[in-house]
């Protein structure tokens, strides 16, 4: 029994990836080393009877860096966060289970994210719905649906940087046309692979951003004036139902 096999143009960046695996796993990168790993990765493309992965015959190198250098920053980033979760919150800290569908069907797009999610502490992929590309996280620390909606996306933001860096021209093409039309891919950073840490939350832990947090907060009233804040930001005008305790 055979199977319809890619180019070895196609499979290049494949072999490449399960060759550096190979090397990080011996921790040994000298020429002898890196050959017996290049030999077992066509043996395992080649001969094997594996399903076809299927690529898109594109890479973008710079896309690429700009994913590893905010990754890496990422992962320090998150990695506080989450140590502050667990010192200061604890066990009250609640948790979520969100499920984030995504606009691929590709198995290694699919693959990447959600390795890429996991690999950032603050998330761990629990279940994969392959049939409508959907993954489902465990989010740390998730208080509210807004929160939620965030760690989406941050998830989709993951994915959009995979589809940059070696995406199909097809899905490349989809998700400049969503960016332009001011789907979720519009939050990205503009046809850029950098991405954000899904921890959400966080700014209770490790302090409000610079105009969140009211120059009247700690005197009497001060509660009452910030939800009247955040009305009127979100143009529905002073509330009426707060309690008279509260009330001038």
């Amino acid at each position: 029994m055979t199977r319809p096999k890619n180019s070895l143009l196609v499979e290049l960046p494949l072999l490449v990836w399960l060759v550096v695996v190979w090397g990080a796993l011996w921790g040994d990168f000298g020429p002898g080393n890196l050959l017996v790993g290049l030999v077992l990765a066509l043996l395992v493309t080649w001969v094997l009877y594996l399903p076809s992965v299927q690529l898109s015959g594109r890479f973008n190198v710079l896309q690429f860096a700009v994913f590893a250098v905010t990754f890496l920053w990422q992962v320090a980033k998150a990695s506080i966060e989450v140590m502050l979760i667990a010192i200061v919150v604890g066990p009250r800290a609640r948790n979520a289970v969100v499920g984030v569908q995504l606009r691929t069907r590709s198995d290694l797009l699919l693959t990447a994210t959600g390795h890429t999610m996991t690999l950032i502490p603050g998330s761990l992929v629990v279940e994969v719905d392959r049939a409508s590309g959907t993954l489902y996280f465990h989010a740390l620390n998730v208080r509210s649906p807004q929160e939620a909606e965030d760690f989406r996306r941050s998830a989709l933001q993951v994915e959009a940087a995979w589809i940059r860096i070696m995406g199909t021209r097809e899905e490349l093409a989809a998700l400049q046309a969503e960016r332009r039309g001011g789907g979720a891919a519009a939050a990205d950073q503009r046809d850029s692979a950098a991405i954000s840490s899904p921890v959400t939350a966080s700014q209770q832990i490790i302090g409000r951003r610079r105009g969140e947090v009211p120059a009247s907060a700690g005197r009497p009233g001060a509660a009452a004036e910030s939800r009247a804040g955040d009305a009127a930001d979100a143009g529905t005008g002073t509330p009426t139902d707060d309690p008279e305790e509260h009330r001038p």
